[in-house]
């Protein structure tokens, strides 16, 4: 089992619900001052694509990811964040779909500022499980902010266990997946 192509799919699964979940506040609601680390919705939601794209770069060796995380755009409204943030997770699924166990150890380098040369490296194995950390934690924030407006938050867990299989069946086939994953 490739634990690390599981984890991104339920990310992109996560992602999916939570986002349209989103897509139905009332116009404005996807910016409305909230509480949270950051002020918003789409604020939060923003952060985390930017990461996502970030960690990306690095992970595919992207010399540039400084830049890609400095040139980021936020997305305007939320159906271009679940458009923007699709792609991504369908990139971080491609990744970790081509991985082999001993890739876990294989060294990926980061700019930081300084350069790719003076950033620091970290196992592919620690990047992912840090990736999949932030995006689960912000996710959490912005389910947290959502339950402060008229739409209830989606059921974000239910992806890993087979056992759940039941409570997935339509994103399943929404994705174009099918089990076992």
């Amino acid at each position: 089992m490739n634990l690390f192509l599981t984890q991104a799919r339920a990310n992109r699964l996560a992602n999916r619900r939570l986002l349209a979940a989103v897509a139905k506040l009332a116009e404005g609601e996807f910016h409305a001052p909230r509480t949270g680390f950051f002020p918003s919705l789409a604020a939060t939601l923003n952060h985390a694509l930017n990461v996502d794209h970030y960690y990306i770069a690095a992970l595919h060796g992207d010399v540039q990811m400084r830049q890609v995380w400095a040139s980021y755009q936020p997305a305007a409204s939320a159906a271009e964040l679940a458009a923007r943030q699709a792609a991504s997770d369908e990139r971080l699924i491609a990744f970790c779909a081509g991985l082999a166990p001993a890739d876990d150890e294989r060294i990926i380098a980061f700019d930081r500022g300084a350069g790719i040369e003076h950033g620091p490296r970290e196992p592919l194995g620690r990047v992912l499980g840090h990736l999949f950390m932030h995006q689960t934690h912000h996710r959490g924030q912005a389910h947290a902010m959502l339950s402060g407006t008229s739409v209830k938050p989606p059921q974000l867990d239910d992806f890993m266990l087979l056992g759940d299989a039941v409570h997935r069946g339509e994103d399943m086939l929404g994705l174009g997946w099918r089990e076992p994953v």
